[in-house]
């Protein structure tokens, strides 16, 4: 018996461990849960919102909800996907509730937990923007935000979701309740559609090979 058991740690990843231990009563779990996500998740609401004020609400509206859907998350090393998926069901609601959905339209976006700023292009493959157009980072950056805008709201939620909150495929296709196939269709739908209006303006070489 002993030797077909195996450790809670050796069976699960830490974010599992700490939704098992929140299940379990433990209230420091859940003081964990925040330190360690409540950094993401303003970065992932400022980025689709632009407005610090709702950010903030929005991330205690989402480890309320965390908490109080706590019995629903089964252990299987997916937490993240998750987790960003009510993350985004909130967002979706938050938007619904509004007169009008608000877009990203900044030059930089908060990327990590120290709070410094990240330009997108430092996100995107290195091949999508030719070394002439880097000579203009903001004019290019502003119009990518511009097309970012444009794209249909599951490619701009998965190329974001990837991009900007390093999540994988599988996590996006969980956070977007989609399967992986999916995910990774859009996403190249995502980035061909970038690069061919980037190139329209002269921004991209057309030589460069197509993105995976």
């Amino acid at each position: 018996f002993f030797n077909n058991t195996r450790s809670m740690s050796e069976r699960y990843n830490e974010d599992d461990q700490r939704m098992i231990r929140l299940q379990e009563g433990d209230p420091e779990a859940f003081d964990e849960i925040v330190a360690i996500w409540q950094a993401p998740l303003y970065g992932f609401f400022f980025r689709n919102t632009r407005d610090a004020q709702k950010s903030e609400d929005l991330v205690q509206d989402a480890l309320l909800r965390l908490y109080r859907k706590s019995w629903d998350y089964i252990p299987t090393g997916r937490f993240k996907g998750w987790f960003f998926r009510v993350a985004r069901n909130l967002l979706i609601d938050s938007v619904r509730r509004a007169s009008h959905d608000a877009l990203i339209r900044r030059v930089t976006v908060t990327t990590s937990s120290s709070g410094e700023p990240t330009d997108l292009l430092s996100l995107l493959p290195d091949d999508v923007v030719s070394a002439e157009a880097k000579v203009s980072q903001d004019e290019v950056v502003q119009v990518v935000y511009d097309l970012l805008a444009d794209l249909p709201e599951e490619q701009r939620q998965t190329f974001m979701l990837h991009h900007f909150d390093s999540l994988t495929l599988s996590e996006v296709a969980d956070a977007m309740q989609t399967t992986l196939p999916t995910a990774k269709s859009r996403l190249r739908l995502a980035k061909e559609k970038l690069r061919y209006h980037l190139t329209c303006r002269g921004l991209v070489d057309e030589t460069v090979s197509e993105l995976n």
